[in-house]
């Protein structure tokens, strides 16, 4: 890990001091925790309407694929990639003379970090960013293009946290995250990617104040919302906002268990931008009460709903932005599925929050989610070790359209007999039948035939899944 010199002071000069004490945030006191009001929600959108992007919302290819119609609000089309510019450009506009000179420090994973530091560069006010040692390489070479002072801390969000707010007590002013969300117009649901739930609760105040007539999920109805900051005709009953977090990092599921914000083990996820292990006390005493439903999505339906973006709608999402699709392809939202009002599908409304995602990452991801769709699989056949015995296997497999990978053959530790050879082979197929097909074609050739973990469950690929 590279550290520069400010950072060496740092982990000299405070960590000890956190150790010993309990580094509390003083505007997210536990047992003072402020709710968030729609006056606040609309005041923010006034003030920074000509500082951020007024992104689009439109509607999806992947409607025909879901049963549902669904439209995606691109907040990756930001300027830094992801929704966090709305509050952070609104955190410096409220700063006064005297604190703009002296500067901000935020703690973040990378996307709020990268809009403080990108508005912060637009505005002339200094900015020293924490980030823990797991945020992505991507994101914290961005804000160093914004000449910030990047401080690489922590293990976790959590300490990155408490260094940023032991340092704002010292000399600068702590930035905090203001998020709301803009209206779309004729909406069912909308799906909310879940972190500290600063994003949740924008959201949920703004929807229960248009329509105080919200009901919990299972009152799927249609509501006319108001799009632009203008109130439509309310023609339906209710509007539902359901909140979606990687099972890897389940602050939010585990705030419910709980009733109250707990630390939670977060482990490696990609949605590394909801690797949050503690619910913001103030997000939660605001959305709490609001929230109509909180899914947890499995590590491979995001990687297999970020390579739908890719392949549907030309478009690339990270992780926390994709787990909304995640949570629709995984089932975990059927209520909505073929379900109409009026001759037309129930609309739904997915969030993606940020496109900022390492080159390498992606590739990972590109690869797990060919694997779970069960268009990238890997079996073991054993052959006769004859001249031609291979041959005659990649043979078979190239003759119904199957694309080998890769290939690698093991004599040693072959049980059966010193004639035979056991082919590992990694085959990329054009969808989950195709797959179902080679492995009946190999099963029905070959004695020993062996798939590591064929899927038993594809992703949604047609319209009649």
């Amino acid at each position: 890990m590279v550290r520069n010199k400010r950072s060496r002071i740092v982990e000299e000069d405070l960590i000890e001091e956190i150790e010993e004490k309990v580094v509390e945030d003083p505007s997210c006191n536990p047992h003072k925790p402020v709710k968030i009001t729609f006056e606040e929600i609309t005041s923010a959108a006034y003030k920074i309407r000509s500082g951020v992007l007024n992104t689009p919302c439109i509607r999806s290819h992947l409607s025909a694929l879901t049963g549902m119609d669904i439209y995606l609000k691109k907040d990756f089309l930001q300027q830094t990639g992801s929704f966090k510019e709305r509050g952070a450009r609104y955190a410096m506009l409220m700063l006064t003379p005297e604190q703009k000179q002296k500067g901000v420090i935020a703690a973040s994973l990378g996307n709020h970090a990268q809009a403080v530091c990108y508005h912060g560069y637009l505005l002339g006010i200094p900015v020293t960013v924490v980030m823990p040692i797991i945020a992505p390489i991507m994101k914290i070479q961005k804000c160093r293009e914004f000449n910030a002072n990047v401080i690489m801390e922590g293990k976790n969000m959590d300490e990155a946290k408490k260094i940023a707010v032991a340092l704002s007590k010292r000399e600068r002013v702590d930035v905090h995250q203001w998020k709301f969300f803009e209206q779309v117009q004729d909406i069912d649901a909308v799906v909310v990617p879940t972190g500290g739930g600063g994003l949740l609760a924008g959201v949920t105040v703004a929807i229960k104040t248009l329509n105080p007539s919200i009901k919990v999920i299972n009152t799927v109805s249609l509501d006319q919302y108001y799009r632009h900051m203008k109130l439509s005709k309310l023609s339906y009953n209710s509007l539902v906002t359901i909140g979606v977090e990687s099972e890897r990092c389940a602050s939010y599921a585990k705030a419910i268990e709980n009733n109250r914000p707990v630390l939670t083990t977060i482990e490696g996820t990609l949605a590394d931008g909801l690797a949050v292990p503690l619910i913001g006390y103030n997000a939660w005493e605001t959305s709490k009460s609001l929230v109509d439903k909180m899914v947890t999505v499995r590590e491979e339906w995001i990687a297999v709903a970020i390579l739908r973006f890719i392949e549907n709608e030309k478009c690339v999402v990270e992780g926390a932005g994709a787990c909304g699709l995640a949570a629709i392809l995984a089932g975990q939202l059927d209520e909505f599925k073929g379900k109409k009002v009026d001759e037309k599908l129930l609309q739904v409304v997915l969030l993606l929050t940020g496109g900022n995602i390492d080159t390498t990452i992606l590739g990972r991801c590109l690869e797990r989610g060919l694997a779970a769709d069960g268009r990238l699989v890997k079996c073991e056949v054993t052959v006769s070790d004859r001249p031609g015995g291979i041959s005659e296997l990649c043979k078979l497999i190239g003759s119904i359209g199957v694309s080998i990978k890769d290939v690698i053959h093991e004599r040693a530790w072959v049980a059966s007999d010193v004639f035979s050879v056991e082919v590992k082979v990694v085959c990329e197929t054009r969808d989950y039948l195709h797959s179902m097909e080679l492995r009946d074609l190999l099963s029905s050739r070959y004695k020993k035939v062996r798939f590591d973990k064929f899927p038993t469950k594809s992703g949604i690929t047609t319209p009649t899944d």
